[in-house]
This record gives C-alpha cells, structure tokens and sequence, in this order.
C-alpha cells in the first residue's frame, strides 16, 4: 500500500502534471517544425541546389539484387534491396532540430524577460505603523530627560 500511496503523490505532484503537458505539445510541435521544413524550407533550398531533393541524397555502398526466376517462372534467387547510406534524410533532420532549438531558445528568453520584469518590480514597502499614544509619551519623556542633563 505504501507504494501505491508514493506512487499516486508522485504521478499527482503539479511538476510531473506539467512535464506530461510539455512533452505532449513538444511532440506535436516537432511535427509541425518537420512539415515546415520538408514542405517550405527544404523545397527552395532544393531549388538553389538544382533541383535536388535532400530526402533523395544518398550513397549506395551495395547493389541490390533482381529477383531471378527460371524458364518455369519459380523464384530461384530473392531480391536483395540496395545498402545506402541517406544522408540526405540527416540534413533534413539537422535543419529541423535547428529549427526547434531556435524556437525553444526564443521561447525561454522570452519567459526569463517576463519572470525578470516580474522580479524587479518589488512591491512598496509598507509604510511604518504609526506609533501609539504611549510610545509618542514615552518619547517625549525620554527627549526631556535628555534636555536636563
């Protein structure tokens, strides 16, 4: 029972409630970054390159293999796919994590500037209690002593 009670004050705890939130909208932003990219980005930048599609750049290290097939038309030999390094597919991953680092960078500079402006506007002090009639008597009291002296 123990566990489950420290379970149920961990999952409930507003930290874990906001970190669930934030992950959440950062997985839907992350699919918003990779449609900026690979559909407004990528498709001028391909454009100045040529025409090349960056999703397209890749290395072929082996040949694939044709499916061979007899007279009869079985099978004898399976095809083989090609082994290709894509590197173009990491460019494009490379833009979007600069795109998404940019926007969080910009997003907690800006939240520092409000939490910043926030603490420098400390509230007016308080103004000083008025002292009672039995302070102000025993001040003067105590001025008058002084005098004497």
């Amino acid at each position: 029972m123990k566990f489950i009670e420290d379970f149920k004050a961990f999952a409930l705890k507003g930290n874990v409630v906001d970190m669930a939130v934030g992950v959440i909208i950062g997985g839907a932003f992350g699919k918003i970054v990779t449609s900026i990219v690979n559909n407004i980005i990528m498709p001028p930048i391909g454009v100045l390159t040529g025409g090349v599609n960056f999703s397209d750049l890749s290395v072929t290290i082996k040949d694939g293999v044709d499916a061979v097939t007899n007279e009869a038309g079985e099978v004898v030999t399976e095809a083989v796919p090609a082994v290709t390094l894509n590197y173009g597919a990491f460019v494009q991953d490379i833009i979007d994590f600069l795109i998404i680092a940019l926007c969080i960078f910009c997003m907690v500079k800006f939240i520092t500037k409000l939490t910043k402006k926030k603490q420098e506007e400390p509230a007016a002090p308080a103004p000083a209690p008025e002292p009672s009639a039995e302070e102000k008597l025993l001040t003067e009291i105590r001025d008058l002593l002084k005098e004497k002296k």
